[in-house]
């Protein structure tokens, strides 16, 4: 599918990009998370403490997959979420090679402290846009996933 804001001559124009405004938005949203949050938590450390209380415990892998991370990744987070006393970790008991992670009472008092603050971020992140653009918005970025 070719660019409709791009005719046969025309100079491809970078701030027109779905990838260069996307990484704009995420800018913006990161800063507003870096602010809400401080050094307390990362938006990855984030996502994989919102993922476990969400479906409690579950293997690592299975956490990376669901946080969108891969395994070096989610690896890391977990590490420091475990080092912290956020998270743990233990062998499944049906597949010693798999490790399962859960969080701990400090992991899931963090995120009872921090649900409502992660919501007011992803609001402010959508800010500009009235109800119906949110929604749109989201169908859209989820058809483009």
């Amino acid at each position: 599918m070719s660019d409709p804001d791009l005719a046969d001559g025309d100079a491809y124009v970078l701030e027109r990009q779905v990838g260069f405004i996307l990484r704009q938005v995420y800018q913006r949203h990161a800063g507003l998370f870096a602010v809400r949050f401080g050094e307390e938590i990362t938006p990855m450390q984030w996502a994989a403490i919102a993922k476990l209380n969400e479906i409690g415990d579950c293997t690592q892998n299975l956490l990376g997959r669901l946080t969108a991370m891969d395994v070096a990744t989610i690896k890391g987070v977990v590490e420091r979420l475990a080092k912290r006393g956020l998270a743990e970790t233990r062998p499944d008991p049906t597949d010693r090679r798999k490790i399962v992670v859960s969080l701990t009472d400090e992991g899931r008092a963090v995120y009872a402290r921090n649900v409502k603050v992660a919501a007011d971020i992803t609001e402010e992140t959508l800010s500009p846009l009235d109800r119906e653009e949110r929604q749109r918005l989201i169908d859209l970025l989820e058809r483009l996933r």
